[in-house]
């Protein structure tokens, strides 16, 4: 299977005398856009790799990240659970938003089963490949939760840091970090340069070999993240897209994609691998438009939970499998990735917790499908929910008035009124419905009065309180920030001679602004 959540690579491969598929490797990028591809519209056609897989496999034009944001997108991806299930989320106020920065104390946490973990019995290889933004202090470390290889980093590539107030981001190999982000591993932020694309690609390629060559089933998770600010790429790339650097970099990604699907083919186990490509959230506008990239029709981006925060590209690719030239209207999540994995691998999704997922084989395979509504969180606060073809907005928000003065903007150019607000609005009673088939950009809320909005109202609402009364929040990770818990001195560091001396202790509750 072929699926990440910040770059391409989700790859299941069958051992021998197998006919189904049995590992997954996910293929996602970092705040990549559903306009971002040629073949969801991109005008400069600059994702010919990407465009041919779609055309060999089946495009999900319906499909949703768990969140506006990368690491609880991250934590449902690896668990098939909403982060509000597994505690990738903030009570820190109403509505927020909240990923792993270095202070974070939390992460994924113990009892939470991840993906890797239950692919072991099936006797499958894991391998994350880019960043893991799950925690970064040692209890939290893949390799504890089920990967068995890893090469990236635990944090986003913000920086350069003094060491003093700060440290670098490490990266690591497995267990051990090799360096940090600008110093061993330069990005030039006048430029754009880094060859970390480069490297991730020859990782993902060193691991699929010798798979190949061990005759062992694989799971690939390639979660490279050059797509997001500061976007880079390598020389070969820089300067090359009509769309500046974040199509340098996006075309790069998609070089990439295109050489892994290749050595699939030369390697003759294209047939018995699945590979799925998207997203962990959508197009952060905010870094627009020199390093931003494109939602298409819809509105806002990244932070929200419009459909440009949450909508995300994605394309299923498994040669002989999965019919070629496919479009499928499956409503789908990333947390159906961890369901369908484990579908592919003949093994069974835990008993014993709630899982979100929904196996997407019966889709892809057959054409059949099926009904679900999608939630769309912020935090702790349930903020829509899409049925069949209708959105209803609870609550609408994207960020504060005084950050949105300073700046701040989630939303260039797209202002909707009584939609797009910079006050935390209510409509929990009445809640602002869409039909997305006739209104994507959600500009147009249904009258309240009409037969179309009460016949919607009349399906939602019974699917809400049937969440909701079931629903058991996990403990919330991304509460206390420490700046003692930094990387300091991450595991490797004495012998690199790269260890730093953390400040005191000091725990408070996270800063969330929006």
């Amino acid at each position: 299977m072929g699926h990440g959540g910040c770059g391409p690579g989700f790859s299941v491969t069958c051992p021998p005398g197998r006919k189904e598929a049995r590992s997954t490797s996910p293929c996602s990028l970092l705040q990549m856009g559903w306009g971002d591809l040629g073949v969801y519209g991109e005008p400069s056609r600059e994702t010919p790799n990407l465009d041919r897989m779609a055309a060999e496999g089946m495009l999900f034009p319906n499909f949703y990240s768990a969140n506006p944001l990368c690491s609880p997108s991250r934590a449902a991806l690896l668990t098939g659970r909403l982060p509000i299930r597994n505690g990738f989320y903030t009570t820190n106020g109403r509505a927020r938003n909240a990923y792993t920065p270095q202070a974070m104390v939390g992460g994924i946490p113990d009892q939470e089963l991840l993906l890797p973990e239950l692919l072991k019995g099936a006797g499958y290889a894991s391998k994350i490949v880019g960043k893991w933004h799950l925690g970064h202090r040692p209890r939290f470390h893949p390799l504890r939760h089920g990967f068995d290889e890893w090469f990236g980093s635990p944090n986003c590539h913000f920086g350069p840091y003094d060491g003093r107030a700060q440290p670098n981001i490490p990266v690591y190999r497995d267990w051990e970090m090799v360096g940090r982000y600008y110093e061993e591993f330069p990005i030039n932020l006048k430029t754009g340069e880094a060859n970390l694309t480069q490297v991730y690609l020859q990782e993902a390629l060193d691991f699929i070999k010798r798979q190949q060559a061990d005759k062992r089933p694989f799971f690939l998770y390639w979660a490279v993240d050059a797509t997001h600010a500061p976007v880079y790429a390598s020389r070969p790339f820089l300067g090359t897209s009509q769309r500046g650097r974040y199509g340098d970099a996006v075309r790069e990604i998609d070089d990439s994609v295109g050489k892994i699907l290749q050595l699939l083919r030369d390697l003759r186990i294209a047939e018995a691998t699945f590979v799925f490509f998207t997203s962990d959230n959508g197009a952060a506008l905010i870094s627009a438009p020199q390093q931003g990239g494109s939602n298409g029709p819809f509105l806002c981006g990244k932070q929200t939970t419009f459909e440009g925060g949450m909508r995300e590209p994605a394309i299923a690719w498994w040669p002989g499998r999965v019919p070629a030239g496919q479009v499928s209207h499956q409503q789908g999540t990333l947390m159906d990735l961890f369901t369908t994995s484990l579908s592919l691998a003949g093994l069974a999704p835990p008993s014993d917790r709630v899982i979100d997922g929904l196996d997407l084989l019966p889709a892809m395979l057959r054409g059949r499908l099926t009904d679900r509504p999608i939630f769309y969180y912020r935090g702790n606060t349930l903020m829509a929910v899409t049925l069949g073809q209708h959105k209803a907005h609870f609550w609408t928000w994207t960020n504060s008035w005084e950050e949105f003065r300073q700046g701040v903007d989630f939303c260039p150019g797209q202002n909707v009124s009584g939609v797009t607000t910079h006050t935390q609005e209510e409509h929990t009673r009445l809640p602002l419905i869409f039909h997305l088939g006739r209104d994507p950009g959600e500009r147009f809320p249904l009258s309240f009065a009409s037969t179309e909005y009460l016949a919607a109202l009349g399906a939602i609402a019974p699917a809400v309180q049937q969440h909701q009364k079931t629903l058991v929040p996990g403990q919330p990770q991304l509460n206390v920030c420490d700046q003692a818990v930094m990387n300091w001195a991450p595991p490797g560091c004495k012998k690199l001679g790269k260890c730093l001396t953390p400040p005191e202790s000091t725990p408070e509750k996270c800063s969330w602004p929006h």
